[in-house]
């Protein structure tokens, strides 16, 4: 009895451990919907992730642009204009930086403590868990008022991510089914 109390601890310390090192190397597709009634931007690129603060998004549509974290370090090329910021000393992308790495590797619980945010979850029969984030009071300055996050629940990486900015700016993220 004593060896399989052993071996479950084992192997649900095994699951824990995969469950928060998920990795990525997918494509996506970004849709972009302004304020502007109508007015929809569609980016499409690769994206790689660590698992814990590596992530790089590289478009190939429009071609040259990019969106990496890598570290503390965020590095943005959009529009042609390129940035270096320090996250530590931005709060605002620092919050942008922790709930992006945080969402990506399904520690959506992280995710909603970081932004003030209520937490619904639900699952259905297509294997999917969609988590939706609803910050309570005012959103903070370059946070996100809502995240909506599909994982599958085989592997628990995320399928589609939807960001809705403080500016009523929604951004959906589909990955690829890898």
């Amino acid at each position: 009895m004593k060896r399989l109390t052993l071996l479950i601890a084992a192997l649900l310390l095994a699951l824990t451990a995969t469950a928060q090192n998920i990795s990525y190397d997918d494509d996506f597709t970004q849709t972009r919907e302004m304020k502007v009634p109508g007015k929809t931007i569609v980016k499409s690129g690769h994206m790689t992730f660590d698992g814990v603060d590596h992530l790089s998004m590289e478009y190939t549509e429009p071609e040259g642009e990019y969106f990496i974290i890598n570290g503390i370090t965020v590095k943005i090329n959009m529009g042609g204009k390129k940035n270096e910021i320090n996250a530590n000393k931005v709060k605002s992308v620092g919050l942008q930086r922790t709930t992006l790495l945080n969402c990506l590797a399904g520690n959506w619980k992280e995710a909603a403590k970081a932004n003030n945010a209520e937490t619904v979850v639900n699952e259905d029969n297509r294997g999917v868990r969609i988590v939706t984030l609803t910050v309570k009071g005012k959103v903070p300055r370059g946070g996100y008022s809502l995240m909506e996050l599909t994982y599958r629940t085989s592997d628990g990486k995320l399928q589609k991510m939807v960001l809705v900015e403080s500016t009523g700016i929604r951004n959906t993220y589909t990955l690829s089914a890898n």
